[in-house]
């Protein structure tokens, strides 16, 4: 099977192969998770710093993006 032209992250995780398919909106920059969020989210719970070394960002950045989706998800429950 040739995972260069899928970009099915069931296949890729399947395989265990990374995806390069960089135009793919599930891509990420992170060889740990197979460059797919959507593996990455299956893998289970996940705290700041884990989360922020899947995007290369910091744990408080990734609190300060939290907190504002909370923000907004508490806005939308009014």
């Amino acid at each position: 099977m040739n995972l260069d032209k899928i970009k099915c992250f069931d296949a890729h995780k399947a395989m265990r192969k990374p995806c390069n398919k960089q135009d793919c909106k599930n891509w990420i920059n992170c060889k740990k998770e197979n460059n797919c969020v959507l593996i990455a989210a299956k893998s289970g719970p996940r705290t700041l710093q884990e989360v922020g070394d899947i995007f290369n960002l910091t744990r408080m950045r990734i609190c300060q993006i939290e907190k504002n989706i909370f923000s907004k998800i508490k806005c939308d429950l009014k």
